[in-house]
């Protein structure tokens, strides 16, 4: 017992020399990060920008990873469980999760896109073109587009429709089908 404790105080000099605060250098390298995707999209960067940019991600995904890991173990502690249980590990791995769903590139009109904004802007200007509506033409019947019926034409179409019709339709049916809402099908009708 007097070794672990004696192993206490070098250990924890040990964990801040190589961790130090996850969080901060997290939140650093993100700088860096958004700092060189400016300098990108305003197009003053050359090959050792893009080369910095991976190196930085590499980086910035190894800490995640220890981070995550950090959380883990401290869940697993009885100092988390009776502190605050666990809302705190919970949290990040939330939010590791959104930064893995996130977008760091899209290609936009045959360019590679980098900056957060500019992203979003490509995905809501892409989905406002594919969903917009394109107003339709007036036509008029005046215009020459549809032709007037006979009367005698007219007529029948306004004619309800005799039994053997009516069994000529529901017979050319496939059996399988059901017609509405009620889950009746083709083959139910033809029995009746």
């Amino acid at each position: 017992m007097d070794k672990l404790k004696v192993l206490t105080n070098p250990l924890s000099r040990w964990h801040k020399k190589n961790f130090g605060d996850i969080e901060k250098r997290i939140t650093q390298f993100e700088d860096e990060i958004k700092k060189v995707d400016d300098m990108v999209g305003t197009r003053v960067a050359d090959g050792t920008v893009e080369a910095r940019r991976k190196a930085l991600v590499s980086f910035c995904k190894k800490w995640y990873i220890r981070q995550e890991l950090h959380w883990k173990q401290m869940s697993i502690s009885r100092h988390v469980k009776e502190m605050d249980k666990n809302t705190r590990y919970f949290h990040n791995l939330a939010s590791a999760r959104k930064r893995s769903n996130q977008i760091d590139a899209l290609m936009v009109n045959g360019r590679l896109v980098r900056n957060q904004a500019r992203i979003k802007i490509a995905i809501r200007d892409f989905y406002k073109e594919l969903y917009h509506q394109e107003p339709s033409p007036i036509i008029g019947f005046r215009d020459g587009l549809v032709n007037q019926i006979l009367e005698e034409k007219a007529t029948e179409l306004e004619m309800m429709p005799t039994t053997a019709e009516i069994k000529e339709a529901v017979w050319d049916c496939e059996s399988t089908k059901a017609p509405g809402s009620d889950g009746y099908n083709m083959n139910f009708i033809k029995k009746c």
